[in-house]
């Protein structure tokens, strides 16, 4: 296994990679700048678009040239073309303490985020699905910070997180509905070193990787919830995680350079990198896209 920083872009808090299977070509975000940027396999051809407000994820469309992000205030859809954004609905409208998150879409072309409390205290986030009719349903509540959403390869289990609970949730999920129900817990975080859940994603072997902030650390758990694999990253505020590449063999990860609040630990020159892992013998799947 190769660790390699593929662009030091000193992302203030990196997070959501996407890879475009189409288009070859690598999709991250910075939170805090509202920033989304595109680069090749090989971290060339870097381009960026600024949008109006801190964004926590994004996913890009099956209807033209554009993204669904999910931003401070509510979702938004992103022209690639023109660079504006347009608003779809914010279904947390007069809280102002809160931000939407983290969010994957399901191979029916539904967007599922979650947001969060931005002091990461009070449980005050939800976790929301975007159809692709445009209407947003909230699907649970009373979260502190959501995180890690991601589907098994059969569509049958929906993963997620709220970061500081310690634990990955996972619940029954309905593909023709987009429906989830019998919410259990997945797998029990090692937060001893401080660490907490954070972005995730699912190999083609059924795997749900996890990014363990502020611990520096890669989980790999099997489809029971065991441990099966970590891997020591160069810094520990690492953010995300997502395969990517021509063969869908290399896993990129996301990290941030300046923590969001005083308590948390500061990294070395290598912060808000975005590193590449070649070697895993692991596959991911490609990432759907939103939209009918």
């Amino acid at each position: 296994m190769q660790i390699d920083i593929l662009l030091d872009v000193k992302t203030t808090l990196g997070e959501g990679p996407v890879w475009d299977v189409d288009q070859q070509r690598l999709y991250f975000i910075d939170s805090m700048d509202g920033r989304v940027f595109r680069c090749t396999a090989d971290g060339t051809e870097i381009r960026a678009w600024d949008v109006p407000g801190k964004i926590g994820s994004m996913a890009l469309r099956k209807d033209g040239e554009g993204a669904i992000v999910s931003l401070d205030k509510g979702f938004w859809l992103l022209d690639f073309a023109t660079g504006d954004c347009e608003l779809l609905e914010d279904p947390e409208e007069g809280k102002d303490q809160n931000r939407i998150n983290d969010g994957k879409c399901d191979r029916r072309g539904r967007f599922f985020a979650g947001s969060m409390d931005t002091m990461e205290e009070g449980a005050n986030g939800a976790l929301y699905r975007v159809d692709p009719d445009m209407s947003v349903h909230k699907l649970d509540d009373g979260i502190i910070c959501s995180n890690g959403p991601c589907f098994s390869p059969d569509d049958k289990t929906f993963y997620f997180t709220d970061t500081w609970t310690g634990e990955v949730w996972a619940y029954d999920y309905d593909i023709d509905t987009g429906a989830i129900s019998n919410r259990r817990t997945f797998a029990t975080v090692d937060t001893s070193n401080g660490g907490a859940a954070d972005g995730a994603t699912v190999d083609s072997e059924g795997f749900y990787w996890m990014a363990l902030v502020y611990d520096g650390r890669l989980c790999r758990y099997a489809p029971d919830g065991t441990l099966d694999r970590e891997i020591e990253m160069p810094v520990k505020k690492v953010t995300s995680v997502q395969f990517g590449g021509p063969n869908l063999d290399i896993l990129y990860v996301t990290s941030m350079a300046k923590p969001p609040l005083p308590r948390f630990p500061g990294d070395d020159v290598q912060r808000g990198s975005l590193f590449a892992l070649r070697g895993l013998g692991v596959t991911g799947v490609p990432e759907p896209r939103f939209g009918a």
